[in-house]
């Protein structure tokens, strides 16, 4: 536990950040499961959610990596800021649509696409504000502490929704998320501005976006790394469209979506502490975590009952978060501090920015095919393609055959492959 949260320890700053952001993304976690329920009731579409996610996320596919240019010029403090409090007032307004009665899908499907303009600002800005609250040789302990908060938010905020939706309607849980955000907000106010790690600010003209580009293409793992991540990303992480419909037609009851999230959320605060714990983080696991969610989302698939459903969620989020923690430590070591809020929105952009390809993709899937295989579809891809990966990466071991690379790692052995990827540059 001491190695697991050694960042903070003795870190207002990221004391108060932290707190502040698990507060914030509760009420960010309640709001999105309401928002999936209230489509579910208006439309009764799972190509309806998925449209709602590629408004929510298409603009962090067309303006995210640009957007990390901006965050590696500008002061990501006050940038972080200003971000807050916009989601605040989008929180606001879809909070006092619904309790005024007049909220409609149109109302939803234009609130949501404010959202995706703020959010891909917002994700390399206060991603990328999270590397300056502590020492570079702890970067890659804060920012998997980082997805720990996110997810651990998760485990909370659907679980409200299935609890009081029933009962207070989905006006008054957006509400509770327009609330949470003066947390967030006030924790960056007291933040001790002198005691930042900031790294020196990236110049105003030449070709941000192109450099950070090139940079991953000129770094083999990085660039298979990334690769994987984009693949896996866009078709074996659309449970939130399939699940609201899931729980209504499948388990018997739409609060089921809630306690399943829930469930998926436990497992994804275990896997990003899991992969916060580790003083580096391999490619071997970052392989096993993304295999492991694969194939637990392909079992949840053709789960009849929402018990059992609860079960195998766990695995499912745990796999998912130690893959996602686990691409961002990785790249944020071999990146430059220079270069950080750049790298960081391209991997924003390759996991948020794929919601747009793959939501609409598994939404059609769920709707002409069937519910059960628009999970499956998305394991199936991500395990062959996480195959794939570690089939490169075994060949890329010195003085040693695949298969007998493939032998050291399952016996644990020392395989160079699997030491940690800046032997790899």
């Amino acid at each position: 536990m001491a190695s697991t949260f050694r960042s903070v320890r003795g870190n207002r700053n990221a004391q108060l950040f932290f707190a502040g952001l698990l507060v914030s993304n509760i009420g960010t976690w309640v709001q999105f499961t309401a928002v999936a329920i209230l489509v579910d009731r208006l439309t009764g579409d799972a190509t309806a959610i998925g449209l709602l996610s590629a408004l929510q996320f298409g603009p962090t596919l067309v303006f995210g990596a640009w957007a990390g240019a901006l965050a590696d010029r500008l002061d990501r403090h006050r940038l972080t800021i200003i971000t807050q409090v916009a989601l605040a007032i989008q929180g606001a307004a879809v909070a006092a649509l619904d309790l005024a009665g007049v909220i409609t899908i149109e109302w939803i499907y234009a609130l949501t696409f404010v959202l995706g303009m703020v959010s891909a600002l917002d994700n390399p800005v206060r991603r990328g504000f999270v590397t300056e609250l502590t020492p570079p040789d702890q970067i890659t302990n804060v920012v998997s502490l980082n997805t720990a908060v996110m997810t651990g938010a998760r485990i909370f905020g659907p679980a409200i929704t299935a609890l009081l939706v029933g009962r207070l309607g989905t006006g008054w849980l957006f509400s509770i998320n327009a609330v949470s955000f003066f947390a967030i907000i006030g924790a960056l106010m007291l933040i001790d501005r002198s005691r930042l790690h900031s790294p020196p600010r990236v110049p105003k003209g030449g070709t941000p976006v192109r450099d950070g580009l090139r940079y991953v293409r000129r770094s083999p793992v990085m660039l298979a790394t990334f690769i994987v991540f984009t693949v896996v990303s866009t078709f074996g992480y659309n449970y939130n469209v399939s699940l609201p419909r899931m729980a209504r037609e499948i388990w018997g009851a739409e609060h089921w979506y809630g306690w399943v999230l829930t469930a998926i959320s436990i497992g994804s605060f275990s896997g990003s502490l899991a992969t916060a714990s580790r003083q580096r983080v391999t490619i071997r696991w970052f392989a096993g975590m993304g295999l492991l969610a694969a194939i637990a989302t392909l079992v949840l698939a053709w789960t009849p009952s929402p018990w059992a459903a609860l079960l195998i969620a766990v695995p499912v989020g745990l796999g998912g978060a130690g893959f996602v923690t686990a691409v961002n430590a990785i790249t944020q070591e071999l990146c430059p501090p220079d270069m950080r809020g750049r790298i960081l929105a391209l991997t924003a952009v390759a996991f948020l920015g794929s919601y747009p390809i793959g939501g609409p993709i598994t939404g059609v899937v769920a709707d002409q095919i069937g519910l059960e295989w628009s999970l499956g579809y998305g394991s199936l891809i991500s395990i062959l393609v996480l195959a794939g990966f570690v089939w490169w990466a075994l060949g890329r071991t010195p003085d040693a055959s695949r298969y007998v690379a493939l032998r050291r790692s399952l016996l644990g052995a020392p395989n160079p492959v699997a030491a940690g990827p800046a032997e790899h540059p």
